[in-house]
């Protein structure tokens, strides 16, 4: 892969490039430059550039230009109907209102501050326009059924009065609530937008300077040497390469797209059922959300709502992301013994000293990350700007790598519309905030939850989990996280749980939707890719994330796994979590040193519950359940692995047995050699 191809693979998150209209001569030069000039002037406001001229502009400001340069190149770049190539008028239309809609806010915002009190009619209709451009923008980008929840919150602010009980609200009249929406620092121009402009911006340009570096190529490359040699190595590289390319991605369909087009064929080559490589791939590449830095851009969120540093939001995500690997690991390396799967030959993996050799220069660039995030406690923007600057630097040592004046101009563009997806989402979500805040409706949809679960946590985290994976399906991660967190959140911290805990609950199990049926996008590129059954390989990849499920009760009680709180019970809860979590690995995978059959699953399963369950959750009893629990697993280990003596006893004059392998033919016994 050249450099330039890696450039462009990732300049439309989730695998739109196919459909984004690339425009030639004068209007194709104008859409290129709305894109770098998205990304320059955005990037120029993170790093306060204008300070050193002594010049001041208001975040809104900066949130208004990009909001008309995002809007201006979605219409421009996003056709409404996936046939259409050409640029219609009404395209053009859209593009210049979108234009007029950001510079009115970039140009006029000191005066409209004033001002904002006075629904005139120049104010509200602007703001109708935009509410209009900003639902037709979202449809575009993430489908129909973002459009329809906003469109319902929108409905509710203006007709409040017509619903009953706790729904029950005081209309907003249409001027007053156009203008809210459209010039509100709780609403378009609030901390959504924001948080794109001062953080997320700085991680996609990293990432797009990852790919033009060859960054991609490099973590593929290290994860078939590292793990090639295993038995399942196709599989183990899917873990390796998507937890390593979600540090700069962030989006699980991105990953899919880009890591799956290798690993899921070379996994279908090694004799893993197609459902089941593209169950792996679309857990793996939905994990990579979990992984620090990025996160699917809701780490930054997160920090914002809750007011706190960028870097304890990347501590507490570490575990947890652990945890979520760590089992997903153990079983593909059960899953590979049961099928009695063949290691890649090493002639065919690529040496690890060349590997490292050509990607020395990306080593640096992590440990600048963590250097300025954890210890200088810079902001995660100025953090992410800093480690582009020095990759670039240290490509120019390098001939294949460095950068010119094309390469950087690429690099914009693709960095600009890398932010088209995320923005149009977050402009969206600034609507539904803002619905939340002038009716009230937040408020009262937290005293209803609490009342409909009894004050109870346990009825109401489940409640929360299976309305946050519903409203989750068929959209992007940080879509889901932005219209929950105003919606269950609250209830979660009334009835006293820690908001960080509440916050990565409702992220994960929004989260889950990627891979949960029947709407399911991660699923859909996997299974595409694989030619495999959407059902039966999502369903597969419920049971290879099932740990994703669990681990958000776990942090609720037991904000230890989130690393808050002594360093010992710290230490402790983590080593009995991933013990726990490798119990049911088990039992999910059915396999340990010979199949287990559906009893002794379930009482492996047993065995990791005891030793897996929260302090929290049972209090004096959680001593006695994880000594259960693990005493529980060590006979079943025992009787697994006397069996296994016994049957190689019985077999051992007829030479070497033979097993069935992954498409049902006969095989020699699987290898004992693990990671």
């Amino acid at each position: 892969m050249t450099g330039k191809d890696s450039a462009e693979i990732q300049v439309v998150p989730d695998g739109e490039l196919a459909r984004f209209r690339i425009h030639p001569g004068p209007l194709g030069w104008l859409q290129r430059a709305l894109l770098i000039l998205l990304t320059l002037s955005s990037a120029g406001f993170a790093l306060d550039i204008h300070t050193y001229f002594g010049k001041v502009i208001f975040r809104e400001q900066a949130i208004g230009l990009f909001l008309g340069l995002v809007l201006a190149s979605v219409f421009l770049g996003m056709p409404s109907k996936r046939a259409s190539s050409k640029l219609p008028w009404y395209d053009g239309l859209l593009a210049c209102l979108g234009i007029i809609l950001g510079l009115n806010i970039a140009v006029r915002y000191p005066i409209l501050l004033y001002e904002q009190a006075f629904a005139t009619p120049d104010k509200w209709i602007l703001g109708g326009i935009a509410v209009l451009l900003v639902l037709e923008a979202t449809r575009r980008i993430a489908g129909w059924a973002l459009v329809v929840i906003i469109g319902f919150f929108i409905f509710y602010a203006r007709f409040a009065a017509l619903f009953p009980g706790i729904l029950y609200g005081k209309e907003v009249p249409w001027e007053r609530l156009f203008t809210y929406l459209y010039l509100d620092t709780n609403s378009l121009l609030g901390l959504p937008l924001g948080v794109v402009v001062s953080d997320v911006l700085a991680f996609i340009l990293l990432g797009q300077a990852l790919y033009v570096t060859g960054g991609s190529e490099f973590f593929i490359d290290f994860a078939m040497s590292a793990m090639g040699r295993f038995r399942g190595g196709p599989a183990k590289m899917s873990v390796f390469s998507s937890s390593l390319f979600g540090t700069i991605s962030g989006s699980a369909v991105a990953n899919v797209v880009v890591d799956g087009v290798i690993t899921i064929p070379m996994m279908k080559a090694a004799r893993y059922p197609a459902h089941m490589a593209g169950a792996i791939e679309a857990v793996t590449s939905t994990g990579g959300q979990l992984v620090p830095p990025v996160m699917g851009a809701t780490a930054f969120l997160i920090a914002e709502f809750l007011g706190i540093s960028y870097g304890k939001v990347v501590l507490a995500a570490i575990i947890p992301a652990l945890l979520y690997y760590l089992i997903l690991f153990i079983q593909i390396d059960l899953e590979a013994a049961k099928l009695g799967l063949k290691r890649i030959p090493a002639s065919e993996l690529p040496a690890m000293i060349s590997v490292l050799r050509r990607g020395w220069l990306f080593a640096p660039i992590i440990g600048i990350l963590i250097y300025t995030l954890l210890w200088l406690s810079l902001s995660a923007g100025k953090a992410g700007f800093l480690a582009t600057g020095a990759l670039l630097v240290l490509a120019t040592f390098r001939k294949n790598t460095r950068p010119t004046l094309k390469k950087i101009l690429r690099l914009c563009e693709g960095t600009g519309r890398g932010l088209l997806e995320i923005g149009v989402v977050c402009a969206a979500a600034g609507f539904v905030i803002g619905v939340l805040n002038v009716s009230g409706l937040g408020f009262g949809l937290s005293l209803g939850l609490v009342h409909l679960a009894g004050s109870n946590l346990f009825p109401l985290l489940l409640l929360t989990a299976g309305i946050s994976i519903i409203m989750g399906m068929g959209m992007p991660t940080a879509a889901v996280y932005l219209l929950l967190v105003g919606l269950l959140a609250p209830a979660l911290i009334q009835i006293g749980v820690p908001p960080l805990a509440a916050h990565f609950f409702i992220f994960y199990l929004g989260m889950m939707s990627m891979i949960t049926p029947p709407v399911c996008l991660a699923t859909y590129a996997a299974a595409s890719i694989a030619g495999s059954d959407l059902w039966r390989t999502g369903l597969t990849g419920m049971r290879f994330g099932a740990i994703a499920y669990v681990v958000p009760f776990l942090f609720v009680y037991s904000p230890t796994l989130l690393l808050v709180g002594n360093l010992r019970h710290i230490v402790y809860d983590v080593v009995t979590a991933i013990a726990g979590a490798g119990a049911l690995a088990v039992a999910l995978a059915g396999y340990l040193f010979r199949p287990m059959r559906i009893p002794l699953r379930l009482l492996t399963g047993l065995a990791g519950a005891g030793m897996i369950v929260p302090t929290g959750l049972v209090g004096s009893l959680w001593l006695p359940a994880m000594t259960f629990g693990a005493a529980l697993f060590g006979v079943i280990a025992l009787v697994q692995w006397s069996g296994l003596q016994r049957e190689e006893g019985r077999l051992a004059p007829t030479g070497i047995p033979e097993t069935v392998t992954g498409d049902g033919s006969a095989g020699p016994e699987p290898e004992r050699e693990a990671l």
